[in-house]
């Protein structure tokens, strides 16, 4: 995961008894919770289907997994109550990067991956294969990381696990970069000796997703951030309404189309024959391939942009 937004606190008015200001604050941080809130559901259903896909979880979950497995208790309750740990330590080494989105990401997130496997499971009961195990780990990936980048770009704090790194950074002098990667190899080899989820996706999701939750900070974040601005200075209960709208319509319409696509591919499943089985396998290992070479592409392409920039500032 990428590094997360800092926490900034908005400047306080000369005009606090005015009750316009008051107003507007109040919007500002009342939309900013609505969008945390509304990313982490998504969050938790894209790591749902990385669960129930069986390819891996992010490592802090899959760590907790495994924990929940050895002490016999539900996902919810282990991941908070590490939570908690952490989230003291944090208080005390930096507590800026303590807000309204890191207890709702603390306390939610657990809870919310049981409740929807739950719901998982009678919609789609007993449909481990091929095609929902890639299916589900697409659009968990994808639903991971938009989730990400909403809660994150709410700036109402981060989750105590997404603090680690920067705290570390911050003390040691090691690039946030490193901190974070090192972090999460930790975590990533501790779920495995204690039984937690951990596969493919779990790789994917420690070194990989930075470029996807750029391109829904660009695309989705940023755009709900700004209409959020746009309504908190002039709040009205019409615009409040159709920022509403908007977030409920980009949520509502990103989730129902990962579960129609699923059911889709678990519908076609029984229809195809053996050589078209072998067809689809191939068609999908090659769309693998370009995706990875896309990637490595685009941080090539980074790099460079990146190298001439470091080259202007000297």
């Amino acid at each position: 995961m990428t590094s997360n937004p800092q926490n900034s606190n908005p400047e306080a008015s000369e005009e606090k008894d005015s009750p316009n200001v008051s107003l507007n604050k109040f919007a500002d941080v009342g939309l900013r919770a609505l969008m945390a809130f509304v990313g982490i559901a998504i969050l938790s259903t894209g790591t749902t289907l990385l669960r129930e896909g069986n390819v891996g979880l992010d490592p802090f979950t899959a760590t907790n997994t495994g924990l929940a497995g050895k002490l016999g208790a539900g996902l919810g309750n282990v991941q908070l109550m590490v939570n908690l740990v952490i989230f003291v330590l944090v208080l005390l080494l930096d507590r800026k990067k303590i807000g309204i989105g890191t207890i709702m990401n603390m306390v939610l997130v657990g809870y919310e991956i049981q409740w929807f496997s739950i719901i998982y499971h009678q919609i789609l009961p007993n449909t481990v294969n091929i095609f929902t195990i890639m299916t589900n780990l697409v659009f968990g990936l994808l639903l991971f990381t938009l989730g990400s980048s909403l809660y994150m770009g709410a700036r109402l704090g981060v989750a105590p696990y997404d603090a680690i790194a920067p705290i570390i950074s911050k003390r040691t002098h090691v690039k946030y970069r490193w901190a974070r990667i090192t972090q999460d190899i930790i975590f990533m080899v501790a779920a495995f000796f204690i039984g937690g989820d951990v596969g493919f996706a779990t790789i994917i999701v420690a070194f990989f997703t930075g470029p996807l939750i750029t391109y829904w900070d660009t695309h989705v974040s940023e755009k709900v951030m700004q209409g959020i601005t746009d309504f908190s200075s002039t709040p009205s209960f019409r615009t409040a309404g159709k920022q509403l709208v908007n977030v409920g319509r980009i949520s509502y319409y990103v989730v129902r189309h990962a579960y129609e696509l699923t059911e889709k591919t678990q519908r076609q499943l029984s229809n195809y024959t053996d050589q078209e089985l072998d067809e689809r396998i191939e068609m999908t290992r090659n769309r693998s391939k370009q995706l990875s070479q896309v990637y490595e592409n685009t941080q090539k392409q980074l790099r460079l942009l990146q190298g001439e920039a470091d080259k202007r500032a000297k």
